[in-house]
């Protein structure tokens, strides 16, 4: 006990132990016991989680699973009570991150057919942790026999091994985007309870691949609709860069290479106050939590790195008061987010994906025994993961950032009353187009110019 009370006491820095007291303590420790407190608990308050697989702090969501073994899914904590929740309303977006829809996507035939094995009954959430389990079924462990052998370059098999002196050799491992399939079950609920919640809607398309870039202005963020953007392959709602996107794509795919893209997200009718200062800033959590997705690289909120080349003049976003008494921004350089908390208007950010790192192409590589070799990668992969992955993921991650972040709002700023001068009831009414006289634009313009953000 002694030796036990001393080590605690010496880390914690406790006064407690005066110089007697310390010589007294110190003649009765022997051997055995100060080896004893070596090993004694780690107080609760100074352990660390670092294990990885959770997001969030009120909806909390963990994954599981990997590419190659027996099925993947995630086990949701925090989903609010009296939900009504079925299988149908995951397996839409779980259909949209689908491999094998098209010719430009990964072949694997996956039918992703997902089952809620906990936290519903009679069709509404309980209130306790959510099981979702999505069975790997066409997986092909003989494609994978070269690269349990040698390391691919730039993708994860190496680092795997170099922090956990172990992996599975069978395709990426949890590495592998089809981890994502438990974040994109999670993020259809977080989904719908915004939708219900707020209104929130969450949109995300394909805004460049490789060297065809979608110019700033020709979408409209207000009047964007999901059927725009599933109407081609490539999900991207102009149909001319579309075609240009995919001929890129189907460039490089018969030579058996890889290009990378940029998604750009945006989410109408998010209420105000979301995030937390200082270090859970919105758009601290949004990159976080987008930058987690298979291949991701770069992240820019509003303006980005565009507004470098502005004054403050040109990027600040002017406040107006609309026909409503609302205060409004005439621009949206801020991307919906000052001071790293939601102001009310559309937020938006792009995330580039780097190239699939898996290729048909021969590389030089090493052995996991660090002999030097060559490498050409069998089985079957994706020409660019943007299109079919990676577009449902962001929704889904920026729809969990949002849903965590509503739910801390509401425990610390409306247990109580608000101050009805200064803030708005979370359930906030939907944003109405106006123009800068305040009054309503027609549905085909917007109130706020593309190129501003």
């Amino acid at each position: 006990m002694a030796s036990s009370f001393l080590a605690s006491s010496l880390f914690l820095g406790s006064s407690r132990i005066a110089g007697s007291s310390l010589s007294s303590d110190l003649s009765k420790l022997h051997g055995s016991s100060v080896q004893t407190s070596i090993r004694s608990p780690i107080p609760k308050k100074l352990k660390i989680n670092a294990a990885g697989s959770t997001y969030g702090n009120y909806f909390r969501v963990t994954t599981y699973g990997e590419s190659h073994g027996g099925g993947v899914g995630c086990v949701i904590d925090g989903c609010p009570p009296r939900i009504p929740l079925s299988e149908a309303d995951l397996q839409f977006d779980l259909d949209r991150r689908r491999p094998g829809q098209s010719r430009i996507t990964n072949p694997r035939k996956e039918t992703e057919t997902c089952k809620i094995y906990s936290g519903v009954s009679e069709g509404v959430t309980t209130g306790t942790p959510i099981h979702v389990f999505v069975p790997n079924t066409d997986q092909k462990e003989k494609d994978c026999s070269e690269m349990s052998v040698a390391y691919r370059p730039s993708h994860a098999d190496a680092t795997y091994d170099m922090k956990y002196g172990v992996r599975s050799i069978q395709g990426g491992g949890r590495s592998s985007s089809r981890e994502a399939i438990g974040r994109v079950a999670a993020g259809a609920i977080a989904k719908k309870i915004l939708k219900l919640y707020a209104g929130t809607e969450i949109l995300a398309y394909v805004s460049q691949i490789h060297k065809v870039r979608l110019p700033g202005g020709l979408v409209n963020h207000y009047s964007l609709t999901l059927d725009q953007i599933e109407s081609n392959i490539i999900r991207c709602p102009v149909p001319e860069y579309a075609e240009d996107m995919i001929a890129a794509i189907e460039a490089v795919r018969v030579t058996g290479d890889s290009v990378g893209g940029i998604v750009t997200c945006i989410a109408r009718n998010v209420p105000r106050g979301l995030g937390s200062p200082v270090f859970d800033k919105l758009e601290a959590e949004l990159g976080k939590a987008v930058l987690s997705l298979p291949a991701a690289k770069c992240f820019e909120s509003g303006s980005g790195y565009a507004g470098v080349f502005m004054t403050g003049s040109e990027h600040n976003d002017e406040f107006y008061t609309d026909e409503h008494g609302r205060i409004r921004t005439r621009t949206n350089r801020s991307g919906g987010i000052q001071g790293g908390i939601s102001n009310g208007e559309i937020i938006k950010l792009t995330t580039a994906f780097k190239p699939a790192s898996t290729i048909g192409r021969m590389q030089h590589t090493v052995t996991r025994d660090k002999k030097e070799t060559e490498l050409r990668a069998g089985g079957r992969h994706d020409p660019c993961v943007v299109p079919q992955a990676v577009v449902p993921m962001v929704e889904a991650m920026v729809a969990l950032v949002l849903l965590d972040q509503l739910m801390a709002q509401y425990s610390q700023g409306h247990l109580f009353p608000i101050n009805s001068e200064l803030q708005e009831p979370l359930t906030m009414i939907r944003l109405q187009e106006t123009n800068e006289s305040g009054k309503p634009n027609d549905k085909s313009e917007s109130p706020i110019s593309d190129n501003s953000l």
